[in-house]
């Protein structure tokens, strides 16, 4: 099984580790996914996490943008991104559907990011589980590479 990281686990880990080169900042990720998850899982992110990432990169105050784009560059190129393909189309269409069917609200990107993991038979990686264990089916796992992993 892999996990698709979702950009929560992202956001918390660049408040984290401010400061620190972006190269040191991945060893950091690196350590802390094989702390929460074993060596030898497969680790990707949605492509929808992508472009979330780099929103933040553009939505960036000038005097941090160069220190986010660098993080985030460092992300892109550690994490292979998860495209949105037709499968996974079948997978967020049915998911929507049967979400709107029970009257249980996701948001969107959320829902790309489950129908990634589901089309791939993968589990979801989040620092904020709610909106995903709102997901019947979906295999979800906290994530909190910030610090300590805490219930929610």
């Amino acid at each position: 099984m892999g996990t698709v990281l979702d950009t929560t686990v992202f956001v918390e880990l660049q408040r984290a580790t401010r400061g620190l080169p972006p190269g040191q900042a991945m060893q950091t990720v690196s350590a802390r996914l094989r702390d929460r998850l074993g060596g030898g899982e497969e680790v990707a992110i949605a492509s929808i996490t992508a472009s979330e990432l780099l929103h933040g990169v553009h939505r960036a105050a000038h005097e941090h943008r160069a220190r986010r784009e660098a993080f985030v560059e460092a992300v892109l190129s550690a994490f292979p991104a998860l495209s949105f393909d037709l499968l996974v189309a079948r997978v967020h269409a049915r998911l929507c559907a049967d979400l709107a069917s029970s009257g249980t609200d996701v948001q969107a990107h959320d829902r790309i990011v489950a129908a990634t993991a589901i089309s791939a038979g993968w589990r979801v990686g989040s620092a904020n589980t709610c909106q995903f264990s709102r997901i019947p089916g979906l295999d979800v796992t906290l994530i909190s590479l910030g610090g300590d992993d805490q219930p929610e």
